[in-house]
């Protein structure tokens, strides 16, 4: 298995035995969801000095990185994992915090977030919205043949408050080098 550092913010669980659960005894470890599909109840129970007979079910009773709150089953956590493996450790940080914007779309697996919808919406990560709005209007040559004066007068601040209500816009982690994550709202 591997480890989850605050670096790779790979998506982890605590995965537990139920009847163990039910039983009161807490017994399970943390698993990287992309390895959840390959923990078995014996990797669960190992070192817990308890037996596994009666035992069947697998539940998650805690998360890092996944960005919902609550309890879920480990085929949840498998699909968290295959998203991250999809979108990959650079673009995870976004993807969460596109699923903390409640903006997201689902792919149709509970709140696990459509990646074709992600990339279609995704504008990266920027210092500002300002910034974002300043480099689309030079990209898109939106002054182009204005005259100087217009330019100007321009009403940079007004543009940019009312471009903005076509995109969700969330804070970036400190870890991430702060700034925003843009997203276009279609």
């Amino acid at each position: 298995m591997t480890t989850s550092t605050a670096e790779t913010a790979v998506p982890r669980v605590w995965l537990a035995c139920l009847n163990c659960y039910n039983s009161g005894h807490l017994v399970g470890q943390w698993v990287d969801c992309t390895d959840v599909e390959n923990t078995t109840l014996a990797d669960l129970h190992r070192g817990s000095g308890r037996g596994y007979a009666g035992c069947e079910e697998v539940w998650v009773f805690d998360q890092e990185y996944v960005p919902v709150d609550g309890e879920f089953g480990p085929l949840e956590a498998a699909q968290w994992g295959e998203a991250y493996d999809e979108v990959g450790a650079e673009r995870w940080p976004a993807v969460c915090a596109w699923v903390h914007s409640g903006s997201h779309v689902t792919g149709g697996r509970g709140d696990i977030p459509s990646l074709s919808d992600f990339e279609q919406r995704y504008c990266g990560q920027w210092p500002s919205f300002k910034d974002y709005a300043e480099q689309m209007a030079d990209d898109s040559g939106m002054m182009t043949g204005w005259p100087e004066l217009a330019v100007q007068h321009f009403d940079w601040a007004g543009w940019t408050r009312d471009l903005a209500f076509d995109y969700t816009v969330m804070d970036a982690p400190a870890d991430q080098g702060h700034g925003v994550f843009i997203f276009r709202n279609l």
